[in-house]
């Protein structure tokens, strides 16, 4: 992991912060992103190490392409993008507003799609590189009242697969991570009465995501899927 610049978008969410704490120590340089600038900072000044914190909006293109462009200008290169960024609005369907899905696309589908499409024309000039989409397990079974939340997360999957089929002869690696229930502020406003002490936490998660990281050059985890078992899908 020593000096892999590593890209980690929505690195302050629950999953995102855990990951950029067990990175900072290997050596790795990190690139930091989310929208609140301020968070970013906070983050960053309670890590070792020296880290490069770039806020961005990844719904709209043309601040994801400045973000590549400043980590490429600042490292030279970009050997990993781990998407952890997302939201989520979990309602009957009937219930569910235009803006609500506008929202799901953007943020999860949309700005997933930038970001990863924008780090793999880098890699792609380096015939190297790994990208981590964290789908959660919605983007795989379905459930009551996440119509939207599920459209966009199938949606991720689709394209990751499609992507990774066209850059895999330029040795571009991709891994899925499709966790249950993750104890994060991801569900702080969600309106469903769910057991939180019974969820995954997140640094399981960061743990799945490093591990997939630290995997030998030969060996590609695809996909990962850990669950609670309080709550299994098969």
């Amino acid at each position: 992991m020593h000096d892999k610049v590593i890209i980690v978008v929505g690195a302050t969410g629950g999953i995102g912060s855990a990951l950029t704490r067990k990175l900072a120590p290997t050596g790795a340089q990190l690139i930091l992103t989310a929208r609140d600038a301020i968070r970013l900072t906070t983050l960053a000044d309670d890590l070792p190490g020296s880290i490069l914190t770039i806020p961005c909006d990844i719904t709209d293109p043309q601040q994801v392409d400045t973000l590549i462009k400043k980590a490429v200008a600042e490292f030279g290169q970009i050997d990993v993008l781990v998407n952890a960024a997302g939201a989520g609005i979990l309602k009957p369907y009937n219930n569910l507003e235009p803006a609500d899905l506008d929202k799901m696309l953007d943020v999860n589908l949309k700005g997933s799609f930038y970001t990863t499409q924008a780090a793999a024309e880098e890699m792609q000039k380096r015939k190297s590189g790994h990208i981590c989409n964290v789908i959660g397990i919605l983007g795989k079974h379905s459930m009551a009242t996440a119509a939207a939340y599920s459209a966009s997360k199938f949606g991720v999957v689709g394209f990751s697969k499609c992507i990774a089929e066209e850059l895999k002869r330029f040795g571009i690696k991709f891994t899925l991570f499709y966790f249950g229930g993750v104890d994060s502020p991801f569900w702080d406003n969600v309106n469903l009465k769910v057991d939180r002490k019974k969820m995954l936490s997140p640094e399981t998660a960061a743990n799945a995501i490093f591990f997939a990281l630290s995997a030998e050059p030969q060996a590609v985890p695809m996909e990962i899927n850990i669950q609670p078992d309080s709550h299994l899908f098969f």
